[in-house]
């Protein structure tokens, strides 16, 4: 009789301790797994940015070598035509000056490659820190993408809001934390939050239509980013578009849940571009 209290007892505990152990592994598994995405994500983007770096110093190094070697030409065959009096020396400064200023041209098309390359690879910056900081979230959830030099950062609605609100959800403050994060280690650049709905109406005391909604749910992302996460109200702009600009049709149920949703536009400052432009 001791001995089956004993195991009524002790029974109870292992398979309460077997349990824990089961949580506590599957916990540090998921952990595992999201370090080991990470560390691919980083290893890819080294590698990119290395990639990117070679190839333009490679460019450049190759454009430098055209510029010298027709530098060089030009001072020769305007000496050469000299000498056969060709040309008066009136005419060979004329000639020169000329062949300057399409060097210049030249230059200043160089510096402006070199520049929107940079850019570029800022942008591929930005998108592999994005992509690490949320490979966690479901793909079908969040897409980032750069198109003409803009990157863009669609949030489905379901991780956001709830159907018919603009009161952003408990689950929604990971993910803005974490492109919070992102954005404020890039304070260079200022962004866009648009809202986007379906073509279904509403018209309740709180909204009007669908214009009154996408933009209450573009102002609820952006005054959380500015009171919770601490991003210059500055760099922001909150907008909507209601059912204006679909990326799918409205005419079926997976349509619709891609057309619901915010758009985070991120692009850098002009006046950033100019100073990549000019720096030497």
């Amino acid at each position: 009789m001791k001995t089956l209290k004993i195991l009524v007892f002790v029974v109870p505990v292992i398979f309460l301790y077997s349990c824990v152990s089961s949580k506590k592994y599957k916990a540090l598994d998921s952990s595992f797994k999201t370090a080991q995405i990470n560390e691919k994500n980083c290893g890819e983007l080294l590698r990119n940015v290395q990639s990117l770096n070679n190839e333009l110093t490679n460019q450049l190094k190759t454009q430098q070598e055209k510029a010298d070697y027709l530098n060089k030409n030009n001072t020769q065959i305007i000496g050469a035509l000299q000498d056969m009096s060709v040309l008066t020396s009136k005419q060979a400064e004329s000639v020169k000056q000329s062949l300057q200023n399409l060097s210049q041209k030249d230059a200043y098309i160089m510096n402006l490659q070199s520049a929107i390359a940079r850019k570029d690879s800022l942008n591929m910056i930005l998108v592999m820190n994005l992509k690490s900081s949320l490979a966690n979230i479901n793909d079908d959830d969040i897409n980032i993408k750069v198109e003409k030099g803009v990157v863009y950062v669609d949030i489905s609605d379901k991780l956001l809001f709830n159907s018919g609100k603009y009161e952003v959800t408990k689950q929604a403050h990971e993910v803005l934390g974490k492109v919070a994060t992102v954005l404020n280690a890039h304070p260079e650049i200022d962004f866009m939050v648009e809202g986007h709905t379906d073509n279904v109406p509403i018209h309740t005391p709180y909204f009007e239509d669908n214009w009154d909604l996408s933009v209450k749910r573009a102002t609820s992302i952006v005054r959380i980013l500015e009171t919770k996460y601490h991003i210059n109200p500055s760099r922001m702009t909150a907008s909507g578009h209601s059912e204006f600009l679909p990326v799918a049709s409205n005419k079926t149920k997976e349509g619709k849940a891609l057309n619901r949703r915010t758009r985070i536009i991120i692009l850098p400052q002009l006046d950033q571009f100019f100073k990549l432009m000019l720096k030497k």
